[in-house]
């Protein structure tokens, strides 16, 4: 299925000119953020949000609190990682939809959108999930690419999950091969292993031995 097949358009954009009385009744029928608000010919020109809209005075027109109204919008064409961006970057839980002419759609609902992440190879595959982290200047996804491959490894899915003083931290999703191996290289190359949701060797080996000094010095 497209992506814009999920566009749904049973709600038309309010007039500028309309009543903010009004707007804040459909917002109290619906459960969205924000409602698309267009103007006399019929273009969009953004979206006004509910906090907003519930904090205005009722009997007054959309158009005297212009500078409320956000302008956030993706195109038809736009690829669903990139719709997910959008939502998070402007707080919404529904995002308007314009073709290359600037003409409203309809609009995306959030949870359609993150369904889509749901049904990927990510999520669906059998595999195992590590996260690792490093300096910015340090890593490369070739570097990680190669280390897994090299251990027989395939990788289903990764991204950047967190930066953070210059840390950078990758979740991966790895099938095809036990963790055991690959995470014992990226220790090798100098990457932490924040965690490795498999058995870790490792660790289970440096607790194992933490537990019988603990042992010896208590005798």
């Amino acid at each position: 299925m497209r992506l814009s097949d999920y566009i749904i358009n049973d709600i038309k954009p309010f007039n500028s000119k309309s009543k903010i009385s009004d707007l804040q009744s459909l917002f109290n029928q619906l459960t969205y953020s924000h409602i698309p608000v267009e103007n006399d010919n019929h273009e969009y020109i953004g979206c006004f949000n509910e906090t907003d809209a519930h904090c205005f005075e009722s009997e007054k027109p959309l158009e005297n609190y212009s500078y409320a109204i956000e302008d956030f919008f993706v195109r038809n064409t736009t690829l669903w990682l990139d719709v997910l961006e959008a939502f998070a970057r402007n707080s919404a839980n529904i995002m308007p939809v314009l073709d290359e002419n600037n003409k409203y759609l309809g609009y995306y609902e959030l949870n359609d959108i993150i369904s889509l992440f749901g049904e990927s190879p990510f999520f669906t595959a059998p595999g195992g999930i590590i996260v690792i982290e490093k300096g910015v200047d340090d890593y490369s996804f070739s570097e990680i690419s190669q280390i897994i491959e090299s251990n027989n490894g395939k990788i289903l899915g990764a991204f950047v999950s967190k930066i953070k003083n210059d840390i950078i931290q990758v979740t991966i999703k790895i099938g095809n091969v036990g963790l055991n191996a690959i995470i014992q290289t990226f220790r090798r190359y100098s990457y932490n292993v924040v965690s490795g949701h498999e058995e870790d060797s490792y660790t289970e080996s440096l607790k194992e031995r933490s537990d019988y000094l603990n042992k010896y010095l208590n005798m």
